[in-house]
């Protein structure tokens, strides 16, 4: 694997929330594993996604809710890479943008995380008029399906937010449905209630992707030792 002969400054851009900096952690370490002599510089930001906390996402529009942001800081030359949960990335990315690696996949199933107060049940188990909470209409498609005696509501907020609005004593939600990778990286692993097998999950799901600007060779063949072939084929 390739050595960088010189010292070399990568500045690499991030979402602010816990999930999306233990992902970015991932690939620094990867990176200056493969490169020891790299200096790596982590910016973090807010995206539309992270914002706009008042409004389902499914109508604030899903193109680039949680990657506009960090691609403006790509486009302005204040950072060189960016990681996202390849998922968030729209297929079409704006002009001289790359997707140059894929990282590889963890668990890519959804999973249920039960309120305090549901301890040990699954969802089958769960009185009629239950309220999970989800803000993807894609789960919500599915799950109604399998599950008729369940209600379901939209929730916003990162990973910890959300929890956090599950815990609390006066919570509408008696469950959350969320990607096991994810639960998986925050080491929160051990509240997971059970995977959800029979649920088709999102493209891309539990794997990363690490956007470049497409002239910047320098960056791409840095960042070329993170792609899983396998993963991205």
């Amino acid at each position: 694997m390739p050595v960088t002969q010189s010292p070399v400054t990568l500045r690499v851009g991030s979402r602010d929330s816990k999930l999306a900096l233990a992902q970015t952690e991932l690939i620094i370490g990867e990176l200056k594993k493969a490169h020891p002599q790299l200096t790596i510089e982590l910016s973090t930001m807010k995206t539309i996604g992270d914002k706009r906390q008042d409004v389902a996402m499914n109508k604030i529009g899903d193109k680039g809710l949680f990657t506009k942001e960090l691609e403006t800081g790509l486009s302005e030359n204040t950072i060189d890479v960016v990681v996202h949960s390849l998922k968030d990335i729209p297929t079409q990315l704006p002009e001289n943008m790359l997707l140059a690696a894929i990282h590889g996949r963890a668990d890519p199933r959804d999973c249920v995380i039960m309120a305090p107060r549901n301890q040990g049940k699954k969802l089958e188990d769960l009185a009629e008029g239950s309220v999970i909470g989800t803000g993807s209409v894609r789960r919500v498609a599915q799950l109604r399906r399998q599950y008729p005696h369940l209600e379901f509501a939209d929730v916003r907020g990162n990973l910890n937010t959300r929890l956090a609005k599950l815990d609390a004593p006066d919570s509408v939600y008696d469950a959350l449905v969320l990607a096991v990778a994810g639960i998986e990286r925050l080491q929160l692993g051990a509240r997971i209630a059970h995977a959800l097998d029979t649920v088709l999950y999102a493209v891309g799901q539990g794997a990363l992707g690490v956007e470049v600007r497409a002239d910047d060779v320098q960056t791409r063949e840095l960042v070329a030792c993170l792609n899983s072939r396998s993963v991205r084929l």
